[in-house]
C-alpha cells in the first residue's frame, strides 16, 4: 500500500432549486466564476482610485468600468464555449451544432475565453477611444483570482486531474474513468492522482496574483502600458506549460500508442493539446514585454 488522500465528499452543486419541472442549481464551478469576477472587478475599482499609481489620469472612470465588465462576461462565454468547440470537439459540434450554445452541459476552453476576453476589450477600447495596454494591464492583475477559484472548483468537481502518481498527496479521484489507469499496480489499491487543478490554482492564480499585485502597487507597472499583461502571458503560458506534464491529457487524444495525449510527437517525447495552445501566449508574453520595456519612461 501507498500514501494517497481520498476525494473529499464535496458535490458539484451549492444547492438546487426545483421549481415545476425546470431545477435551478448554483454549481461551484459558475462560483468560481461569479466570485472571481467580482473581485476582479473591486481590485480594477481600488487601482482606478489611485492616480499615483498611473502616468497622469487613469485609463478610464468607475462608469466605463461597469459597462467593461458586461463586455468581458460575454467573451468569457462566447469565447469560452467556442474555444471548446473548436479545440476539442469539433467533430461533435459539426454534426450537432444545435448543442454549441447548451453551455449548461459543460464544456468551456481557457484559451477560447481568454480570446473571448481580448476581443471583447479591444472592442471596448476603441469603441470608447481608451488606451487598449492600460485596460489590458487592468485585466492582468484582476484575473489570477478567478483562475485560481475556477482551478479549485474543477478540483471540487473531480475533473481535470492529472496523471496517476504514487506521491503522498495524491488524490484518489472517483469515477470508473479516473480509475481507469493502464499500467497502474493493482496491488497498491486504488489509483491516485496528481490533484493538477490545486497545482494550477497555485501556480496561474496565487503566484501570478501575488507577482502581478506587487509589480502593479510596490513597483509602478502600471505607468508603463502593456508591461502587466506581457507578464501575465508569460507567466499564465510558463505555469500552465509546467502543469500539463502532471496533467491527464484530454481523452480524445489518448490511443493505445499515444498514452500521453501528445498531438505533436517526436518518438516518446511530445507535448499536449494544453501546451500547444499555451505556446503562442508564452511568445505573445515576450513580446509583450519588450515592446513595453522600449516605451518605458526614462
Amino acid at each position: 500500500m501507498y500514501m494517497a488522500i481520498p476525494f473529499p465528499n464535496i458535490g458539484p452543486e451549492i444547492f438546487s432549486i426545483d421549481l415545476g419541472s425546470f431545477t435551478f442549481a448554483l454549481r461551484w464551478y459558475a462560483m468560481g466564476y461569479l466570485v472571481g469576477i467580482a473581485i476582479g472587478w473591486w481590485i480594477i475599482a481600488r487601482a482606478l482610485a489611485r492616480p499615483a499609481l498611473w502616468r497622469g489620469e487613469p485609463p478610464m472612470t468607475k462608469a466605463q468600468l461597469e459597462d467593461l465588465a458586461t463586455w468581458i462576461i460575454l467573451g468569457i462565454i462566447a469565447g469560452g464555449r467556442l474555444g471548446f468547440v473548436a479545440f476539442y470537439q469539433p467533430e461533435y459540434y459539426l454534426a450537432n451544432p444545435l448543442d454549441i450554445p447548451k453551455i449548461w452541459q459543460g464544456g468551456m476552453s481557457f484559451h477560447g475565453g481568454f480570446l473571448g476576453v481580448i476581443v471583447a476589450v479591444w472592442l471596448f477600447s476603441r469603441r470608447n477611444g481608451l488606451l487598449t495596454a492600460s485596460i489590458a494591464d487592468l485585466l492582468a492583475i484582476a484575473a489570477p483570482i478567478g483562475i485560481g477559484l475556477v482551478r479549485v472548483a474543477n478540483f471540487i468537481n473531480a475533473e481535470l486531474w492529472g496523471r496517476p502518481t504514487t506521491a503522498p498527496w495524491g488524490v484518489i479521484f472517483p469515477g470508473e474513468y479516473a480509475q481507469n489507469c493502464p499500467g497502474w499496480d493493482a496491488t497498491l489499491g486504488a489509483c491516485a492522482r496528481h490533484p493538477s487543478q490545486l497545482y494550477e490554482a497555485a501556480l496561474e492564480g496565487a503566484v501570478l496574483a501575488i507577482a502581478l499585485l506587487y509589480l502593479a502597487y510596490r513597483r509602478g507597472w502600471l505607468k508603463t502600458p502593456g508591461r502587466l499583461t506581457g507578464l501575465f502571458f508569460l507567466g499564465y503560458g510558463l505555469s500552465r506549460f509546467i502543469v500539463e506534464f502532471f496533467r491527464q491529457a484530454d481523452a480524445q487524444f489518448i490511443t493505445p500508442d499515444n498514452p500521453w495525449g501528445h498531438v505533436i510527437r517526436l518518438g516518446d517525447m511530445g507535448i499536449t493539446m494544453g501546451q500547444t495552445l499555451t505556446l503562442p501566449m508564452i511568445a505573445i508574453g515576450i513580446a509583450t514585454l519588450m515592446w513595453a520595456n522600449r516605451r518605458a519612461p526614462e
